[in-house]
């Protein structure tokens, strides 16, 4: 090579060998400024919108939900109408957990995410098996099963009441949550902060590149031998722990757990997020769990009667024009300045 044309390269620095897993892995999950601006933005909640702690920890919880939803839509290729199964799953073991006796915190989300966990093991053989339409039809079934044994076990649950005298201790015994739910939005957004690492060390693996070349060319993947069922259902079991941490989240900074958390329509507003915000982006469900939730606050207060006539609106011009969700629209607009 030329002086001319080596002259520019020789202020790179020099490149990991791209034959190494380990070093792959490493350089595909170091931050990028973008994730570093969600998270600054999100630390810059706590002075900028300090009346709406409240509404900022359920942005949080609600992102995590979405999180959850994308690992198996968005990275597997699943296709789930009852999410909200392991979501009210993780709601109700912590919120029993924190009536009967077990007031810390940490330790109670622990357990909703290893039942929830539990529970998606269990059932991920009857959602893995047919085509997309099944499994839909199979995971609106399993959600719909659970939502109906919480409504007529009234004596565990509440029923249409809801569980109440839900009691969580101070988190580490020190910091006590508030009405003001300043604790609370802390609290919600350190376990994303934590589980959306954790996430993206996942899907930079080598489970996560499975996964994704079975979601691109699933012919291929079996026709090489790879392990596709057995990565399904540890990606299926993962997402549902997410969840169940999600909704043991809400069960905790509410100390209150409703039959809406295992609702139909709790499912398909996450879904929504996912779509709305990119599939298989990882951040594309947190972004659209933040943007409908905004939206939605905003419209309602401007238009009570028509705001959901604008929110559709909103998602029939995003499909028309970026179908890959806000994240892909993003990386449309980047592609074409280059």
């Amino acid at each position: 090579m030329s002086d001319a044309f080596s002259l520019p390269f020789k202020r790179l620095k020099p490149m990991s060998d791209p034959t190494d897993p380990k070093a792959h892995i490493l350089n595909a999950t170091r931050p990028r400024w973008p994730e570093a601006l969600v998270w600054v933005i999100a630390l810059s909640a706590f002075f900028l919108f300090p009346t709406q702690m409240p509404l900022l920890s359920q942005i949080a919880i609600t992102g995590l939900f979405a999180v959850s939803l994308d690992l198996i839509l968005g990275f597997a290729g699943i296709v789930s109408l009852g999410h909200a199964a392991f979501f009210g799953l993780g709601a109700y073991t912590a919120g029993l957990l924190g009536k009967h006796g077990w007031h810390e915190p940490i330790s109670g989300l622990l357990l909703s995410g290893l039942l929830a966990g539990a529970v998606g093991t269990a059932t991920s053989f009857l959602v893995l098996r047919g085509t997309d339409l099944t499994r839909i039809m199979v995971t609106v079934g399993v959600a719909a099963v659970l939502h109906e044994m919480a409504n007529k076990m009234t004596w565990l649950t509440g029923g249409s009441d809801g569980l109440t005298e839900v009691v969580i201790a101070p988190i580490f015994g020190i910091w006590e949550f508030d009405i003001f739910g300043t604790v609370a939005y802390a609290y919600s957004l350190a376990v994303l902060a934590i589980l959306m690492f954790l996430a993206r060390r996942l899907i930079q693996a080598p489970l996560g590149l499975t996964l994704r070349g079975l979601r691109d060319n699933p012919t291929r993947l079996l026709a090489i031998g790879s392990p596709v069922k057995r990565r399904l259902i540890v990606v299926y079991t993962v997402s549902a722990a997410y969840a169940g941490i999600a909704g043991a989240l809400l069960a905790q900074t509410t100390q209150f757990v409703s039959l809406d958390v295992l609702a139909f329509n709790r499912s398909a507003e996450v879904l929504l997020m996912v779509v709305l915000g990119g599939s298989g982006y990882l951040y594309g469900g947190l972004i659209g769990a933040v943007v409908l939730m905004v939206a939605n606050r905003l419209l309602s207060d401007l238009t009570p009667e028509y705001w959901q006539f604008w929110i559709g609106g909103m998602f029939v011009i995003l499909m028309l024009f970026a179908r890959g969700g806000l994240l892909g629209l993003g990386k449309q607009v980047m592609e074409r300045r280059r």
